[in-house]
């Protein structure tokens, strides 16, 4: 199961975060960017999802440059008290500093990617673009239609649900207008969060196939990139 551990980003601010390892020889790294309501338990037993699959993961609390164990009830009410923390962290060197201390410790593992829910997704756009890693998978990434400047510089995979409030299917067109080549798949009745089994949208079919067709792509950049160096 995840454990809490501690990482220490280049600026030697240090972050609390979960990470899962996998049973035997890791295929590669998993980077996990949390959603809006902060590092909670689920994100820790999404890491243990990916251990489940053959890959280290790990969690960064991105929040604690603002302060310890920030987290927010799912709900309106959560979501107001997330974004508030967020725009104060976002867009600010910190930011990808605590991603990349969350890579840097998985190198050992071997080949990493970055995926990440909600706000965690569009850090994780921006992390292809900015940081040095080799694949890439956002989930109903929520302001990558702002952040179409970042290029992403490695194999990167994008989900959408069509009935999402806070990225409309207009917003996804233009995501791919803008980047038609990136593989962008939508999952028709879901909305956001259609991922977690803790919240209302929860779509476990959507889900499930979400994370068969992400581990496929890291099986395809990673583990198999990996065993043929």
């Amino acid at each position: 199961m995840a454990q809490r551990t501690v990482l220490t980003a280049k600026d030697g601010h240090k972050l609390d975060a979960w990470r899962a390892d996998p049973a035997g020889r890791p295929k590669g790294g998993v980077v996990v960017l949390h959603f809006v309501y902060g590092i909670n338990d689920h994100i820790g037993r999404v890491c243990d999802q990916w251990a489940a699959q053959g890959y280290a993961a790990i969690a960064p609390a991105l929040y604690d440059r603002v302060g310890k164990n920030l987290l927010f009830p799912y709900g309106p009410d959560g979501v107001k008290a997330g974004a508030q923390i967020y725009d104060q962290v976002k867009d600010k060197p910190g930011m990808l500093a605590d991603i990349g201390a969350a890579v840097d410790a998985l190198r050992p593992a071997g080949r990493v990617a970055v995926c990440g829910f909600c706000l965690g997704g569009t850090w994780t756009w921006v992390s292809a673009s900015e940081l040095k890693i080799d694949a890439a998978a956002t989930f109903y990434g929520s302001h990558i239609p702002a952040y179409l400047r970042y290029a992403p510089k490695c194999p990167i995979i994008l989900h959408y649900g069509d009935k999402d409030p806070i990225v409309p299917m207009p917003d996804i067109e233009k995501i791919r207008a803008a980047y038609p080549k990136v593989p962008l798949y939508i999952y028709p009745g879901c909305g956001h969060g259609f991922n977690n089994p803790e919240q209302p949208t929860h779509n476990p079919d959507a889900a499930a196939l979400m994370f068969k067709r992400t581990l496929e792509f890291f099986d395809r950049h990673l583990a198999v990139a990996q065993a043929a160096e």
